[in-house]
């Protein structure tokens, strides 16, 4: 069931500073284009800058077969040739998310985002943040609310010593992709981690 869902999916996944998720997220890319997508990955200056040795790039090179996005020019195409079927910020750090919820597209990952609603077609988020229940709370809401963001399933990963920090459950990314592609937000959409 899952490979008729992205055969032939253009999917861009959008990279942002969250760096202890990149490896979920990539190993849940390897499967994507195993079962059939076509993904871009899209990379924020600050992921590339600590992508020192260009590791990830190379890496996401040899799976995806695709040259990784890494300045405004690359993606400001996907808007007019609507080129996405969906696009994906995991991780999606709080910087990220406030940025996104005050309509700021001031990177490649961010104009990605804007491009692929613009087309009314999902933007899927994998948050991962420190204060997305601080100060970044208001921005969580506005997204939570927006027309055509969905969620990754989320919840706090460290209550008793980071009682604001919330982040993705990575396992649930692609069921959360397909229910994206159908207008659906995965449920249930509020987890807690296991003691």
């Amino acid at each position: 069931m899952m490979t008729a869902t992205f055969a032939s999916k253009k999917i861009g996944v959008g990279f942002t500073a969250a760096i202890g998720l990149i490896p979920a997220v990539i190993k849940e890319i390897e499967v994507l284009v195993e079962q059939g997508a076509t993904v871009i990955p899209i990379f924020s200056k600050m992921t590339v800058e600590l992508d020192q040795r260009g590791q990830w790039q190379e890496n996401l090179r040899k799976i995806t077969g695709q040259e990784p996005w890494t300045t405004i020019p690359q993606v400001e195409k996907i808007g007019p040739g609507k080129l996405l079927d969906l696009f994906l910020i995991a991780p999606c750090t709080g910087n990220t998310m406030a940025k996104l919820a005050n309509a700021i597209t001031d990177g490649p990952v961010l104009m990605a985002a804007k491009a692929t609603l613009r087309n009314s077609r999902p933007v899927v988020l994998g948050i991962a943040s420190n204060d997305a229940l601080g100060l970044n709370a208001r921005n969580l809401g506005t997204l939570l609310a927006a027309k055509g963001i969905y969620f990754i399933p989320f919840g706090q990963d460290n209550p008793q010593e980071k009682p604001n920090s919330l982040v993705f459950r990575p396992e649930l990314l692609r069921p959360t992709l397909e229910a994206a592609l159908t207008g659906r937000q995965y449920q249930p959409l509020l987890y807690v981690p296991s003691r």
